[in-house]
């Protein structure tokens, strides 16, 4: 059974033996937008067809702003596109982006831990949470004895939708954010990408000890 497969929240949940929990846990961190990227982004909603299919939306709303976040982090990071993740039969498959650590032996390894999966759909948040939250479980497996927070997100490329798995709890934010309002929604996004960065830094002192 692939990621796919979990169509809904309370299946995931219930298979896994998951809390399901709201609230809202983001505490939006300010990010300077580019000129030239607000802009750009701008013209493509206002020209382009930018979601006709969860492909347009992962090319032209969803990976740009990503990585316009990860281009702070990347000497720590890496922004994995439709890499497979693969725990066992019931938790594999193709997340559409997954944050890892960048590996110490070059950008070419995809390297653990795994701290942030996407997925895309167009308007069924319940299906894309579904999927999601299976990826999260088997990021947080495959992580094994790094005991971590894992981030997901959710996206119709519009609406953006967030989220934690913490041991045996998944945590939505309550509160939904818009690419309409692209300064609260990039503070968010630097929020997760910083919380994350909190973890690796965590994990670094560790090992060095």
């Amino acid at each position: 059974m692939a990621f796919g497969s979990y169509k809904t929240i309370g299946a995931v949940v219930k298979e896994f033996q998951i809390t399901y929990t709201e609230s809202d846990f983001v505490e939006p961190l300010p990010f300077m937008v580019s000129d030239y990227f607000r802009e750009d982004l701008q013209l493509m909603m206002r020209e382009g067809v930018v979601d006709n299919s969860e492909f347009a939306i992962c090319e032209n709303l969803i990976y740009p702003l990503l990585k316009e976040v990860w281009k702070h982090y990347r000497s720590k990071f890496l922004l994995w596109s439709h890499q497979s993740l693969n725990y066992d039969e019931k938790l594999s498959g193709f997340p559409e982006y997954i944050l890892a650590r960048r590996s110490p032996l070059g950008k070419v390894v995809f390297d653990r831990p795994y701290f942030m999966l996407v997925e895309a759909k167009q308007d069924n948040f319940e299906s894309a949470w579904g999927q999601c939250i299976a990826e999260m479980i088997a990021a947080q497996r495959l992580n094994a004895e790094l005991d971590i927070p894992i981030f997901g997100i959710t996206s119709n490329g519009d609406r953006w939708q967030f989220g934690k798995l913490e041991k045996k709890t998944f945590t939505r934010n309550a509160t939904f954010f818009s690419i309409q309002e692209i300064d609260k929604l990039a503070a968010v996004i630097n929020y997760i990408f910083h919380e994350c960065e909190l973890q690796l830094d965590a994990i670094s002192d560790r090992v060095a000890a």
